[in-house]
């Protein structure tokens, strides 16, 4: 324990000499989860849309308020033929075309029933389909509440039978964005710093050439290796505790779930990707390979750990590499705590797979260590 206290020593003081470093791992993940959140949205507001008013009616006036008046479409154009419409699309200036066509009050009126066309910009799919939805559910909408646009009488004699479904959500009632991304970019923000900053940590050493002189001193290779970890595990637990306080001022989420089950998953989860900081470390020779391995790896872990998109969606293949990392499963964890309320009971699973990361990348990197060249 000696030998480990005075290797902490040492990297405590290497770590607060160097502020750059301690910087980037305390003031830029704090100012980007308060910057982030803001410019990610799944919500889709501001769609682009031209309308073709070949009706002319009060009818076709008082549905083309009602879609400007629904705060998610700017109608940017209101054209008389198509091929003017859609010139709007191929100059990028129109996501969406909608086409009322002529007789569109007369054929509601007398039969209940008329046709719209859409033609959407399928290069944004996202914006694209997401638009469409919300125009399709205004159509539906104001087609059912026809009656009450001056006439007494229902549009049908013997209206067809209609389903009534109500529904409601879960820990998100209000569907705020915020409650879904947050947990997540905070994640994100921990995976990177501490991935980051412990696989440049032995190999500066080598750089450095100090590594030799603590090569052929009588360290252990897990003295050594532990060593290394804990002052980035402290502070890493450090920024998890500021994110969190981020999290409560600035956007005001306060986990539902209990604080002894989030700081547990979340120390075990910094031990696993400590681990996997150091095991690219030891593996590289320069800072510059270090940085490049990392980079790699959490691009795949970014993009497959479920932050951007549902991991139940991605092929097989896909969703047996996201369970391979260990930021999927605490991704699950982070967000099933603070929106549901999950304890340990709930997380059994995730628990067992961050403990076996633990272990397996911190032994791994260990038995990778060599003290000979």
């Amino acid at each position: 324990m000696n030998v480990l206290l005075f290797i902490l020593q040492k990297e405590f003081r290497l770590i607060f000499r160097d502020r750059i470093i301690l910087a980037m791992m305390v003031v830029l993940p704090t100012m980007q989860l308060i910057i982030i959140p803001l410019a990610i949205n799944f919500e889709v507001k501001n769609v682009n849309l031209s309308v073709i008013d070949g009706d002319q009616s009060t009818w076709s006036h008082r549905l083309i308020s009602k879609i400007a008046s629904s705060g998610y479409f700017r109608i940017i154009s209101t054209e008389t033929s198509y091929k003017a419409a859609v010139k709007h699309i191929a100059n990028g200036e129109s996501d969406i075309v909608m086409e009322i066509p002529a007789g569109f009050e007369r054929d509601l009126v007398k039969e209940g029933v008329q046709k719209t066309g859409l033609s959407l910009d399928a290069i944004n799919g996202t914006k694209a389909s997401i638009g469409g939805a919300y125009l399709a559910g205004i159509l539906n909408d104001f087609t059912h509440n026809l009656p009450t646009y001056g006439y007494s009488t229902p549009l049908l004699e013997r209206p067809a039978p209609s389903i009534e479904v109500i529904y409601s959500n879960w820990y998100n009632p209000s569907e705020e964005y915020k409650y879904y991304v947050v947990p997540g970019i905070l994640v994100l923000l921990l995976t990177l710093i501490g991935g980051f900053i412990s696989a440049l940590n032995i190999v500066r050493e080598k750089e450095a050439g100090t590594i030799e002189q603590i090569n052929v001193t009588p360290i252990k290779k897990w003295q050594f290796i532990v060593g290394k970890m804990i002052p980035f595990w402290v502070i890493g637990m450090l920024v998890f505790t500021l994110e969190l306080g981020v999290v409560r001022v600035v956007y005001g989420i306060y986990p539902a779930g209990d604080f002894v089950v989030l700081y547990s998953f979340a120390a075990i989860y910094l031990l696993a990707l400590l681990g996997f900081g150091l095991l690219i470390s030891t593996i590289s020779s320069t800072q510059i390979q270090a940085m490049f391995i990392a980079f790699f790896f959490m691009m795949v872990f970014m993009l497959m750990s479920g932050l951007f998109t549902t991991v139940d969606s991605m092929p097989h293949w896909a969703r047996t590499v996201s369970n391979l990392t260990p930021i999927t499963h605490f991704l699950r964890v982070v967000r099933m705590i603070v929106l549901k309320g999950s304890g340990f009971a709930d997380l059994r699973p995730e628990l067992l797979y961050e403990i076996s990361f633990a272990i397996v990348l911190n032994g791994w990197a260990i038995l990778n260590y060599r003290k000979t060249t």
